[in-house]
């Protein structure tokens, strides 16, 4: 029921470029990316400081093709920031030191806010158009970057509509979505326990937590707290529920600090 074919077919057009046009039109490529850069270009692979997080893979392939072929477009997916040492940052900079994919493939760009549709764009137009699906809290410092370039007028002024671009109103937006059903997590199913769900986004709250000193400070305080009985379950998954020695004892404790508040609350 499959046809597997090398990635040079896959990847590239190579062979009979007339026929491959009129296979693919309306072709849709969708990649993720790290970092966009307001004029368009994009980080996918390393960072700035020359270190590589990923292969590039066939990514810039892709994105070539969505411009060699008749109605395709290319589409670049990121979140609109990330949090680093505790420090949130946005994953939409004014200029990056590493490109993956250059400026002058410049097609679509989403963030959780939008799109953006950058293609045949001039500069004054993408930058405001990737503003508009850039978080709110780092939009005027972008904007003034922008503006001491003079690439878009001093006296321009982001919509509106689009500096309400914040967390808080997505999960506004999307609540009774939610709650009737939709947009579930995992949309497509998943093979997770209760409790590994629930472990999952623990461990990642600690991680956050953990970058930061007062996070660091608070996790401190909290080991000096006993293990609630409710935390059992979990650190059972852990294979934590009868810790040997202090390291484990340690992590017990530290796993269930990182449990939710609801959780806990049975104990």
């Amino acid at each position: 029921m499959f046809a597997m074919e090398a990635v040079s077919t896959v990847n590239e057009l190579f062979s009979d470029l007339e026929l491959e046009r009129l296979q693919h039109r309306h072709a849709r490529f969708f990649n993720i990316c790290m970092k966009m850069s307001l004029l368009g270009a994009a980080a996918s692979d390393a960072l700035d400081s020359g270190q590589v997080v990923s292969g590039v893979g066939g990514q810039y392939n892709f994105v070539a093709m969505a411009h060699a072929l008749k109605e395709a477009r290319s589409v670049l997916m990121l979140k609109s920031t990330h949090s680093s040492h505790g420090r949130l940052e946005s994953n939409i900079v004014w200029s990056y030191g590493h490109c993956t994919i250059p400026r002058h493939l410049r097609d679509l760009v989403v963030t959780e806010y939008g799109i953006a549709d950058l293609r045949g764009r001039t500069d004054r137009e993408l930058i405001a158009a990737l503003l508009n699906v850039a978080d709110s809290r780092f939009q005027e410092g972008l904007l003034a970057e922008a503006k001491r370039a003079g690439k878009i007028a001093t006296d321009y002024r982001i919509p509106g509509v689009f500096r309400e671009n914040t967390p808080q109103r997505l999960r506004a937006g999307l609540a009774s979505m939610q709650q009737a059903g939709l947009f579930p997590d995992f949309p497509f199913g998943h093979d997770f326990t209760p409790e590994e769900l629930v472990l999952g986004k623990a461990l990642r709250s600690l991680q956050a937590r953990s970058e930061s000193l007062t996070g660091k400070l608070a996790i401190a305080a909290a080991l000096l707290r006993p293990v609630p009985s409710a935390a059992e379950p979990y650190l059972l998954r852990m294979g934590l529920d009868r810790p040997r020695g202090l390291n484990q004892r340690l992590l017990a404790r530290l796993v269930a600090t990182a449990l939710p508040a609801e959780v806990l609350k049975s104990s």
